[in-house]
């Protein structure tokens, strides 16, 4: 898998990210652009902000024992895949506003670098190996970039 941690790799996601327009159509799902901006500021948000909460004990252990693999294996997402609650996004979404704060959190993330999160916890999986934070971030990416064709 690409490496999100490097500055390459990060810069050509943002490139991606700026071929998108308000006006973007999707090739398949349900939100338009904006809202999937809006969605991929979520696994962000679970890093950096406390806007989301941790799921209980027993939601945390069904989500690391069925969830984490598909999430941060190598494997690509198939289109149409059901979304978590958090992740769930319906209502009208400033596309500038989002956009920015995606390429902000992207930028952060890769200052801050692999190393910051090795053994790093996540909010829903516990702890995780950078792979395991490279793979989730950089195929949730790619996955919804790709819904909109760029």
């Amino acid at each position: 898998m690409k490496n999100i941690f490097t500055k390459e790799v990060s810069d050509e996601i943002i490139g991606r990210i700026n071929k998108l327009t308000p006006t973007t159509q999707r090739l398949w799902g349900k939100m338009d652009v904006a809202q999937m901006l809006a969605h991929c500021n979520v696994t962000y948000e679970m890093v950096y902000t406390d806007k989301h909460p941790a799921p209980n004990p027993f939601l945390k252990i069904i989500l690391k024992l069925f969830v984490k693999k598909p999430v941060v294996n190598e494997v690509p997402y198939k289109k149409n895949l059901q979304t978590a609650p958090a992740f769930l996004i319906v209502d009208e979404k400033n596309f500038e506003a989002e956009k920015t704060r995606l390429i902000d959190f992207i930028n952060k993330t890769q200052k801050l670098g692999e190393n910051h999160f090795d053994g790093k916890a996540s909010l829903s999986f516990g702890i995780m190996n950078k792979n395991e934070w490279n793979n989730m971030f950089i195929k949730h990416l790619d996955h919804h970039l790709g819904q909109f064709g760029v």
